[in-house]
C-alpha cells in the first residue's frame, strides 16, 4: 500500500491549527459568562363565589396598575350574604342597647300604680290597728283581734316595700353577665359583616401591584366555578433571573448583591439583585448551554432585575469575584 506524501500530511495539520485557531482565539477574548434565563411567577386571581363572569375589565397583554379593577363575578349571592348579615348586627346592637335599659314609661306606671295600691292597703291596714288597739285595751275586743290588725299592718307595709323594689329593678337594665352577652352577640355579628363584607370584595378584585395581563381564562358571560383561576397577572416584582453558579464559586454570591447580565436585544448595562441562592445543589440541567465547559454541579441563584423582562428570555451573567 503506497503512503500518502509527507506535503499532503503537513498540508492536513496545517490547515486544522489555522482552523482551530479561528475557533479558539474569539472565545479566548470572551469573557466568561453564568447562562440563564428570565422567569416569571404569575398570580392566578379567582372569586370564593361560583357564578357568572359579568365582566372582564381588561386584555392579554395589558398593562394594569396597582388597583385597578380586573374582572366581576355575579355578585347577587354575597351581596344578600352581606346585607343579611348587616341586618343581624344592627338587630345584636340594638338588643344590646336595650340590655342596658330599664323598662319604658309606660310599663314603669304599672309599677308606680302597684306601689300606690299597695300604699293604700298599708294605710287602710294601719287604720284598723289604730281603731282595734283602744277597744282591745277597754275589753271590747279580744287581744287576738289586736294581733290579727298588728299583721295585716305589717303585710301591708313589706307590700309596699315589695312594690317599690319591683319599681326600682324595673328602672334597670339588664344584668352583667346579660350584658356581656349581648356585647358578645355584636362581636359576633360584626365578624359577620366583616366576612360578608370582604366576599363582596373579593368578587370584584382589583391588581395587588403593576402588572401585566398575561391569561384570560373566562370572559363575561361565562360561568366561572368557585376559586377557579379567572385571570393571571405577572407582576414586575415576580420576574427574576435565574442563573446557576458552580459549586466552588458559589462562596461569592449572597444574597443582597447586585450581579450584571446581558440578553439578545437588550439594553447594555443591566443589573439584577440577589434574592435567593439555593441550599441544594444540582446538575447542569441540558437546557442550560455555556461557551466554554463548566464544572457541572452548580447552585440556583434568583436575583430581581432592574426592569422587566420578558420570561424564557435567556440571559449571561457576569461571574462575581
Amino acid at each position: 500500500m503506497r503512503r500518502p506524501p509527507l506535503l499532503v500530511i503537513g498540508l492536513v495539520a496545517a490547515a486544522a491549527v489555522v482552523v482551530g485557531l479561528i475557533v479558539w482565539i474569539p472565545r479566548m477574548g470572551q469573557p466568561r459568562t453564568l447562562s440563564g434565563y428570565i422567569e416569571g411567577e404569575p398570580l392566578y386571581l379567582a372569586a370564593p363565589v361560583a357564578g357568572a363572569v359579568r365582566s372582564v375589565a381588561a386584555v392579554r397583554g395589558q398593562d394594569v396598575a396597582a388597583g385597578q379593577a380586573l374582572f366581576v363575578v355575579d355578585p347577587a349571592q354575597v351581596q344578600a350574604q352581606a346585607e343579611q348579615a348587616a341586618a343581624e348586627q344592627r338587630a345584636a346592637e340594638a338588643q344590646a342597647i336595650d340590655a342596658r335599659k330599664g323598662q319604658r314609661p309606660t310599663e314603669l306606671a304599672v309599677y308606680e300604680a302597684n306601689i300606690a295600691a299597695a300604699e293604700a292597703r298599708a294605710r287602710d291596714a294601719h287604720a284598723t290597728l289604730r281603731r282595734v288597739q283602744p277597744l282591745v285595751r277597754q275589753g271590747w275586743y279580744a287581744p287576738a283581734r289586736l294581733d290579727d290588725a298588728r299583721s295585716a299592718a305589717d303585710a301591708a307595709d313589706a307590700q309596699v316595700r315589695a312594690a317599690r323594689r319591683q319599681r326600682d329593678a324595673a328602672t334597670l337594665g339588664a344584668r352583667e353577665d346579660q350584658v356581656r352577652a349581648a356585647d358578645a352577640r355584636v362581636a359576633q355579628a360584626q365578624a359577620a359583616t366583616a366576612g360578608a363584607t370582604a366576599r363582596l370584595a373579593e368578587v370584584s378584585p382589583r391588581a395587588p401591584a403593576k402588572a401585566r395581563v398575561e391569561d384570560i381564562f373566562f370572559h363575561a358571560g361565562e360561568w366561572a366555578p368557585a376559586n377557579q383561576p379567572i385571570l393571571s397577572l405577572l407582576p414586575d416584582e415576580r420576574i427574576k433571573v435565574r442563573f446557576f453558579v458552580p459549586e466552588k464559586e458559589l462562596a461569592a454570591y449572597r444574597i443582597g448583591r447586585t450581579v450584571r447580565f446581558a440578553c439578545d436585544g437588550c439594553a447594555r448595562g443591566l443589573s439584577a439583585r440577589i434574592e435567593y441562592v439555593s441550599p441544594r445543589p444540582e446538575f447542569t440541567p441540558p437546557v442550560i448551554y455555556s461557551r466554554e465547559a463548566r464544572d457541572r454541579l452548580v447552585y440556583l441563584v434568583e436575583a430581581r432585575p432592574s426592569l422587566r423582562l420578558n420570561p424564557g428570555q435567556p440571559v449571561d451573567v457576569e461571574p462575581l469575584s
